[in-house]
């Protein structure tokens, strides 16, 4: 690609590419976005896969959301988990002071 060798400029900003563009390009499949670039020697226009802000900010929501759940799941059971130690420690505590 022209873009890794000479100074470019980006021609189209990145977008997701449709499902005709999915299959015709090749750029499409890392990511599923492509942005349109000039390179200025070799005046060729071409597609370079991109990253997405949008995506990115979403995937990273669902991964700190996803976080927070597991950590509030595991929480609960830590606080019943410490209930049923309590209880039987109280228990054990009970039936010492009754055989005294």
């Amino acid at each position: 690609p022209c873009w890794r060798v000479e100074d470019f400029v980006v021609a189209q900003e990145c977008t997701r590419c449709s499902s005709f563009q999915a299959k015709t390009i090749a750029e499409c499949s890392p990511t599923g976005f492509i942005e349109k670039i000039s390179c200025a020697t070799s005046k060729r226009d071409e597609f370079k896969s991109c990253r997405s802000a949008v995506m990115e900010a979403r995937v990273f929501w669902r991964f700190v959301g996803t976080m927070m759940c597991v950590a509030t799941i595991f929480a609960v059971l830590v606080v019943c988990r410490q209930r049923v130690l309590d209880r039987k420690a109280l228990e054990k505590v009970r039936k010492q002071i009754e055989s005294i």
